[in-house]
């Protein structure tokens, strides 16, 4: 197995060959573009990669699901940071700022045709069950985004809500992404199941370890302004965990969730959460997560080489700054 770093870098070169339209329509590819290229931590097509040398020896196998995967996620990106109103993605502004929302729209749209596009371009022996995994994962994060957005408008949200919520949005992205690498590889459809789960919990931990950054993270390295979650009223693992006790500090923090949005309002929300011990409350959730990705692995039956490959991405994620 590759270092993580190896796996990225054949992904990037594969995405760089992606060849965008000029011309008249040059307004619709520019922004893709400008979009894939920001770069990112390519986590997704590595993880398609690496599953597929894991059952076959072979990464190569699986480069255009992988450029299809990265793709499809950069197209949420597009379209998330329109309904979120962001400003800024990957310490640059986000295609709706540099141009504008319905280009961000339209050619976060064309993405996702692309997208399937390159899926579809798996051995025809796999490509069944490649698309069968590709779309009930778009569904899947598609429904994920409507909860999170319907949880803003609501005062209390259980914590099994909650982690539905982001196994749909995020986790079923890099459960998929794990799955389809793992069938162009030749797993049997049991363990391509248990890659599945092993990118399900990795994406718990690696979503709640989100929340935690955009909290207590430094904006300099995590890529946007930090506070982002709590001014557009997120209910993420900390508010959650929040909402769900009944003490003196949950009653300042339901005080606090009326404040107008604006940095005081990140502030003194910050201050409760530190008296909280949320920190300490987002690296349990965090572990648990973590171990249940890799007790996946084993159940997948890797031998100890491979699943230590993948535990050094799973320690990346869990351990990073951005």
């Amino acid at each position: 197995m590759k270092r993580i770093s190896e796996y990225a870098l054949l992904a990037e070169e594969e995405l760089r060959k992606i060849d965008y339209k000029g011309g008249d329509v040059a307004g619709l590819y520019e922004p893709i573009s400008y979009a894939m290229s920001a770069g990112g931590k390519r986590l997704r097509p590595v993880l398609t990669l690496m599953s597929a040398e894991a059952f076959c020896g072979d990464p190569m196998v699986a480069l255009k699901a992988a450029s299809g995967i990265e793709m499809f996620h950069n197209f949420t990106l597009l379209h998330d940071d329109v309904m979120d109103k962001s400003e800024v993605r990957r310490g640059r502004p986000t295609v709706h700022v540099k141009w504008d929302e319905n280009t961000a729209i339209l050619s976060g749209d064309t993405m996702l045709t692309l997208a399937t596009q390159l899926i579809s371009e798996v051995p025809d022996a796999v490509l069944r069950p490649v698309l069968d995994v590709f779309n009930r994962m778009a569904i899947d994060v598609y429904e994920g985004q409507q909860l999170d957005m319907s949880f803003e408008r609501e005062e209390n949200i259980e914590m099994t809500a909650y982690l539905k919520m982001i196994g749909l949005k995020t986790g079923a992205l890099l459960g998929a992404a794990s799955q389809i690498g793992a069938l162009i590889g030749g797993a049997t459809k049991e363990q391509s199941e248990e890659m599945y789960r092993f990118g399900m919990m990795l994406g718990l931990a690696f979503q709640i370890e989100d929340d935690y950054l955009d909290t207590f993270g430094d904006a300099t390295t995590f890529g946007k302004p930090i506070g982002g979650d709590i001014k557009n009223g997120k209910k993420t693992f900390l508010v959650v965990s929040a909402m769900n006790r009944s003490d003196k500090d949950a009653e300042a923090y339901k005080i606090a969730s009326k404040l107008p949005s604006g940095d005081t309002k990140v502030k003194t929300i910050t201050a409760i959460f530190e008296k909280m011990n949320m920190r300490a409350e987002c690296r349990k959730a965090v572990s648990h997560y973590s171990a249940s990705a890799l007790d996946a692995l084993k159940k997948a039956g890797l031998d100890e080489e491979k699943r230590e490959a993948f535990r050094s991405v799973v320690e990346k994620l869990t351990g990073r700054k951005k």
